[in-house]
């Protein structure tokens, strides 16, 4: 098993990783008991050598989310997605220089190292692309279980036919036996969302109450707009172009600020009503704040070495863009996720 990354000196560490393991579990554990039968967690960004967080957050263990996993392990079922056009368009993980469906199998010999075995890989928006057929035929040869999803039908204006069964109900329903479902994949837009969506969808058909939640360590949802640490998320997402806001639903639910990305503050009322559609009742969320689960804040023991750290992070971002810039280089080619 590899060991857990340890700071240099006590003198650089903002951040503790048992304090963060023991709340974020319990965050966890806590969101399972609000459904009856189980929950679909969505797990954003990285899972395993996640540098940017242990930049940020010196002291952070970059492997602090497997270890998280595998204190869960024997609650959880994991499925991996891939985007069918990221494996045809050989689209690289910047921080590693390989493609993403070489990173899908690193990604199941990582988690095996880690004592937890993948259950499923689902190919999202697959449209039967040479490169991907040829993906799951080297996923399944490997004793691998493949689904392919192909584009949700109505989506995302017509709400009854995205949950019906030709939308959602088109896709292969992803067997799952755990009362938790993480569900991941190697960088952003690979379906991660869907596929949640799309299971939910099954469960319900068949009667299992199943719910849904998000894990994604930044931006920070309780640390204030300005906070560094939010800023440097915005310098590690320019490529998406995401922006870290004022969670206005929360605000306006509760009168308590809180932040979150555009992308999902967006997204939020679209993905209320179908959440609702599916489930046939009212939504316990009124915020995609109130969908998180993620308490990296309660690892916070130093916010000045934070702060600093989160600078030194920006700056680095801003001279990686600059130097892609100057080689001609598009923002996905020289900052993706580094």
């Amino acid at each position: 098993m590899p060991a857990p990354a340890k700071p240099e000196s006590s003198e650089v560490t903002g951040f503790d990783n048992e304090a963060y393991l023991k709340d974020q579990t319990a965050s966890i554990l806590e969101r399972v008991e609000r459904f009856h039968d189980k929950l679909y967690l969505e797990f954003g960004g990285k899972i395993i050598f996640d540098y940017h967080a242990s930049r940020v957050l010196p002291g952070f263990d970059p492997n602090v989310k497997m270890r998280l996993l595998q204190k869960l392990k024997d609650k959880i079922d994991i499925i991996l997605c891939i985007h069918a056009g990221a494996i045809e368009m050989k689209k690289i993980r910047a921080d590693f220089g390989i493609t993403y469906d070489t990173d899908a199998l690193k990604t199941i010999d990582d988690f095996k190292d880690w004592g937890i075995d993948v259950t499923a890989v689902v190919i999202t928006r697959y449209q039967n692309q040479p490169p991907a057929r040829s993906f799951k035929n080297k996923l399944e040869r490997n004793g691998i279980r493949v689904y392919t999803h192909r584009f949700t039908k109505g989506y995302p204006s017509n709400v009854d036919l995205i949950v019906s069964d030709e939308g959602y109900g088109s896709n292969e329903h992803i067997e799952t036996s755990k009362p938790i479902v993480v569900v991941t994949g190697p960088g952003p837009g690979s379906g991660k969302l869907a596929t949640c969506l799309s299971n939910m969808y099954h469960e319900y058909k068949v009667g299992v109450k199943a719910g849904y939640a998000k894990f994604e360590t930044f931006p920070i949802w309780n640390l204030p707009l300005s906070h560094k640490v939010n800023i440097a998320y915005e310098a590690a997402t320019v490529d998406l172009k995401d922006l870290v806001q004022i969670d206005h639903h929360h605000l306006e639910a509760y009168n308590i600020k809180t932040v979150n990305y555009n992308r999902d503050i967006e997204a939020f009322p679209l993905l209320k009503r179908i959440l609702e559609k599916i489930t046939g009742e009212a939504s316990i969320y009124k915020s995609p704040t109130d969908m998180g689960v993620n308490r990296a804040s309660a690892g916070i023991v130093n916010d000045a070495v934070i702060n600093d750290a989160s600078h030194q992070e920006i700056i680095r971002r801003f001279f990686r863009c600059a130097v892609g810039y100057a080689m001609g280089l598009a923002h996905r080619d020289t900052v993706e996720r580094a």
